[in-house]
């Protein structure tokens, strides 16, 4: 990989703005294998040189991966002018520039959320041909019948269209689980509605084989592990509901 600046190394870390590690490199408080470096444009290669600030070592991460419990009424967008978005509720020890939520949860909707700067990450999270299934649980206006779970398992036609086959699981008189691998826009209440139910609240609670923690709070979050994330690409059969 090619080096980068310091300054922009520093900055993707969330030292500081460009200009802030700029300042921070001029003092002359970053060192670079051991010798301090005062020129914010020196190249680095992040991931092997060793780099300090004020005398703490730099644990460069390329990209940032974090799981949130999104609470209802927040916008699923990286920034927007009027609404609070979930990577406004991010605490600054997580934030970092370009950081967007792959997929998006409606407003109202709560649960598992996913938030990143690794473009690829995202688009083969949310690519049809990764099947990638998310389970959710919604609480209905009327009980679910088992003519629905034939529908959904049927495929459900919205308009010009019929969603892949979905599996529908009924919890209790109105409280179900639905699983699908397709993300169009409010699909899951869209497939409720044309079976003549509506959703009043609705949570999503797996992505692949990776679950919503439960220590988490609503509008909490903290980063993904490792093998959490690998835990996204799971095949179907090993997360049937």
């Amino acid at each position: 990989m090619p080096k980068e600046r310091l300054d922009k190394v520093l900055a993707s870390q969330n030292v500081g703005s460009r200009k802030e590690s700029g300042m921070l490199i001029r003092r002359g408080v970053v060192t670079v294998n051991g010798q301090v470096v005062r020129q914010a444009d020196s190249k680095v290669d992040p991931e092997q040189d060793v780099i300090t600030v004020g005398g703490q070592a730099l644990h460069f991460q390329r990209y940032s991966y974090i799981m949130m419990n999104k609470p209802a009424g927040v916008l699923s967008a990286a920034r927007d002018s009027r609404q609070e978005t979930v990577v406004d509720l991010l605490p600054p020890e997580l934030k970092r520039r370009g950081l967007f939520p792959a997929g998006r949860l409606d407003r109202d909707t709560e649960g598992l959320l996913l938030i990143t700067d690794d473009g690829d990450f995202a688009h083969r999270m949310l690519a049809p041909k990764s099947h990638v299934y998310k389970l959710y649980e919604a609480e209905l206006d009327l009980p679910a019948t088992q003519e629905d779970v034939k529908a959904f398992a049927a495929g459900i036609e919205l308009g010009d269209r019929i969603c892949l086959p979905a599996e529908l699981r009924l919890l209790d008189a109105t409280r179900v689980q639905v699983q699908i691998c397709e993300g169009k826009f409010h699909q899951v209440k869209r497939m409720f509605h044309a079976v003549g139910k509506t959703v009043i609240h609705l949570k999503r609670l797996r992505i692949g084989a990776l679950e919503l923690d439960p220590a988490l709070a609503p509008g909490q979050a903290r980063p993904l592990r490792p093998e959490e994330r690998d835990k996204i690409f799971r095949a179907k059969d090993s997360v049937a509901l």
